[in-house]
C-alpha cells in the first residue's frame, strides 16, 4: 500500500492493539499506535499523513468519543472506525452524531477489519477526487 494509507490505532489493551496492527500490517497498511485519545490527538496533530483512525470507545483518560469530539472541534474530518466491545443502545446514535464511518464489535475479525478499512479509504478517495 502507499503511504496515503496510514492508519492510527487507538486502543488501551495491548493484545487487541497488537492484533489489529498485525492484521493491518499483513494487508500492507502502515500503522501508528496510541494507547488513549489524548496521545492519539497529539499524533494526529503532528502527523498530517494519517488517513484513518481505528479507535476503542472505553479508554482512560480520554476515550474514543472524547477523541472524536476533539477532532471535530478542530474541524478535522479524519475518518474514524470504532472498535468496541460496548453494545449499548446509544452507541450507534452517538456514532452517527459524531460522523463515525463504521463500528466493529470486538473481538475484531481480520477479514471484516480489512474490508471495512478498504471500503472507508476507497470512499474517501472517491469523495476527494
Amino acid at each position: 500500500m502507499s503511504d496515503s494509507n496510514t492508519i492510527l490505532i487507538v486502543e488501551d489493551n495491548d493484545f487487541v492493539r497488537m492484533q489489529i496492527v498485525s492484521f493491518l500490517s499483513d494487508a500492507g497498511f502502515e500503522t501508528i499506535e496510541a494507547v488513549e485519545g489524548g496521545a492519539a490527538l497529539d499524533l494526529v496533530l503532528a502527523h498530517k499523513h494519517i488517513n484513518l483512525a481505528i479507535v476503542d470507545v472505553r479508554m482512560e483518560p480520554m476515550g474514543g468519543f472524547e477523541f472524536i469530539k476533539a477532532l471535530r472541534g478542530r474541524d478535522m474530518d479524519l475518518p474514524v472506525i470504532l472498535a468496541t466491545g460496548d453494545e449499548t443502545p446509544d452507541l450507534l446514535e452517538q456514532s452517527q452524531k459524531w460522523g463515525v464511518s463504521a463500528v466493529l464489535i470486538k473481538p475484531v475479525e481480520k477479514d471484516r477489519l480489512i474490508k471495512t478499512v478498504t471500503r472507508t479509504l476507497e470512499y474517501l478517495k472517491r469523495g476527494s477526487g
